[in-house]
């Protein structure tokens, strides 16, 4: 009996060696792989949609490093100062140094290729080649929402945040914002407040935190939410890395709600930026005259964005509940249509369903106007709200 279980430890022993040593080989290979992404993203002048197309004609990113000058230069948009860095490969060593960085401080690399980078983003075409993520939030989430607004939040503001969130702390949300001063700060408190997971998006490496009062807030962030970035260690908050981080809060979410805006700022630009990318965009409308409240104004009035006074609002035009939460809804089939019920019911012609848009264009409707009859349908059984801002013929 000794020998055999003698003889079972060796073969247990045996194996976990084995084992282990398959395991240092796959992180051994992971990280090579990691070195030859991160550098391709430090290339002066790749920018991420060069990069992706890199990737695309050699196959991968240890082969674009691999890749014969001739072969490279024949990649249309990629000229000569690139093919040059390509072939320099000093970024490598600096790409070591990154891995290196992450590493020591449990930093999750997402390549735009990983099943676990941010699906919503990733359908941007100016995603991101490589974000680093440090947290517990679910970046794919079933609902994603962020919050953005002007730096100088008024009372109204903050209410408006710690409302919105209250509201939805059942929806089990995620909240993005970008920890900047403001309506960034309190939409991030907010929704640790309300037991929300919640997301800052970062202009800068994860090495340091600006603004420096958030780092507090940033901490609490960790425990129930994340911070993300694309720049890597070593990075200073730049005025020109504020647009690229305003590109990553608008394509990480379903919705973005502005809650508080002067005429110009980054609030604005990032609304336009979701816009750009088929997100809805939501914003607090505000008193006429009010500084920070002309940039929710204008967004409403050009129909860059649905006006939204609670989350009820939200719900409703996001398709998250039904008009009768709990209730099955009758169809009333032999119900007679008033005038605007009629249109939207003739703008279906043959089809199942019609998508929002495609409803206004075809109506003329203004949002506010849709919006009422829609919901008078919905509620008697005619047409269901479907995710993605679609109406479904019930009848």
């Amino acid at each position: 009996m000794q020998i055999g279980f003698s003889a079972n430890v060796q073969d247990f022993s045996a194996c976990a060696d084995r084992s282990n040593r398959i395991n240092q080989l796959f992180l051994a290979a992971m990280s090579d792989q990691l070195i030859f992404q991160i550098g391709l993203t430090l290339i002066p002048g790749i920018g991420d949609v060069n990069g992706k197309k890199l990737i695309a004609y050699c196959g991968g990113p240890e082969a674009v490093f691999s890749e014969k000058r001739r072969s490279l230069e024949k990649i249309p948009g990629i000229g000569q100062h690139t093919v040059n860095a390509l072939l320099n490969q000093k970024v490598l060593g600096r790409a070591e140094e990154e891995l290196n960085f992450i590493q020591k401080r449990a930093i999750t690399p997402l390549f735009y290729l990983d099943k676990d980078y941010p699906r919503r983003l990733k359908h941007c075409a100016d995603n991101p080649m490589m974000i680093y993520y440090q947290g517990n939030a679910d970046l794919n989430a079933d609902r994603v929402i962020g919050i953005v607004g002007t730096r100088n939040a008024t009372e109204y503001g903050k209410r408006l945040c710690e409302q919105l969130t209250e509201e939805l702390k059942d929806e089990g949300v995620l909240v993005v914002s970008g920890l900047a001063y403001g309506i960034d700060t309190y939409a991030h408190r907010s929704a640790l407040k309300a037991g929300l997971p919640t997301v800052g998006v970062l202009a800068h490496g994860l090495d340091r935190l600006y603004p420096a009062a958030n780092k507090n807030l940033a901490v609490k962030m960790l425990e129930n939410g994340g911070l993300v970035t694309d720049f890597v260690s070593n990075t200073n908050p730049d005025r020109e890395n504020f647009p690229k981080r305003n590109r990553i809060v608008a394509g990480m979410v379903d919705a973005l709600i502005v809650v508080e805006s002067a005429k110009k700022g980054g609030a604005l630009i990032t609304a336009d930026i979701a816009n750009s990318y088929n997100r809805d965009v939501f914003a607090f409308p505000g008193r006429v005259g009010d500084t920070y409240s002309e940039g929710c104004n204008f967004l409403i009035r050009t129909n860059r964005a649905a006006m939204v006074e609670h989350a009820v609002n939200l719900r409703y035009m996001m398709g998250w509940e039904s008009p009768q939460k709990g209730k099955a809804v009758q169809t009333k089939l032999f119900r007679a249509f008033n005038p605007d019920e009629q249109t939207i019911m003739d703008a279906f012609e043959n089809e199942s369903y019609q998508e929002l848009d495609q409803l206004l264009l075809k109506t003329g409707f203004t949002s506010s106007r849709m919006a009422s009859v829609l919901l008078n349908l919905e509620f008697d059984g005619i047409l269901t709200a479907l995710p993605g801002k679609r109406y479904q013929k019930a009848i």
